[in-house]
């Protein structure tokens, strides 16, 4: 399985496989004619609450990685889960995309190790 991280504002590559948008906002900016995103789950991005709150400090990356985690378990986000299962079955590369300027502490970091990791 090979999943690939990469902000939405980088250009779609073919070696990307299935682009996923995993953001609740539509990045701003980026065209949706040129973005390439074959699949927008919305449901797996955090809430808007959980969003605001963490405002992408590294300080409180712990605990949003597990807020977050305990929002993909809780249910509400079981469709969109399903579609992303039935995705990672049928690909063998998908690029988890994503509009926040930091690298390396966004939840598209935390749902590619929660995917990893064996959880989904």
């Amino acid at each position: 399985m090979d999943i690939r991280l990469k902000r939405a504002y980088e250009q779609p590559a073919r070696s990307d496989g299935q682009r996923v948008l995993v953001d609740r906002i539509w990045p701003r900016g980026v065209a949706k004619e040129n973005a390439d995103i074959a699949h927008w789950l919305k449901g797996l991005a955090p809430s808007t609450e959980l969003r605001k709150w963490f405002g992408h400090d590294p300080g409180k990356w712990p605990e949003f990685r597990e807020r977050y985690l305990d929002e993909l378990t809780s249910g509400d986000a079981s469709e969109d889960l399903e579609a992303f299962r039935k995705l990672l079955e049928q690909h063998d590369r998908i690029t988890l995309v994503f509009a926040a300027k930091d690298t390396e502490h966004n939840n598209a970091v935390a749902l590619r190790d929660y995917i990893l990791n064996d959880q989904l």
